[in-house]
């Protein structure tokens, strides 16, 4: 299965990644800003999404549509 991010570059195990809107990430009141780097990603094997964590959030859900390669 293949993941592509917003501009349609494959994503793999290991990349890095931008996020090019700002995110609000329920059950906290925590906002991702846009343009953060997110380090070491994981494909979780569904369609879309990647896991990553964050300075602020562990074990986050993204989806790929809201990033770009870094």
């Amino acid at each position: 299965m293949e993941i592509r991010d917003s501009n349609g570059t494959e994503l793999l195990d290991g990349d890095s990644v931008t996020l090019i809107k700002d995110l609000k990430v329920k059950g906290t009141s925590e906002t991702i800003k846009r343009g953060t780097l997110i380090k070491n990603i994981r494909l979780n094997g569904r369609e879309g999404e990647i896991e990553c964590n964050t300075k602020q959030v562990k074990g986050l859900v993204l989806k790929a549509e809201f990033l770009k390669k870094a």
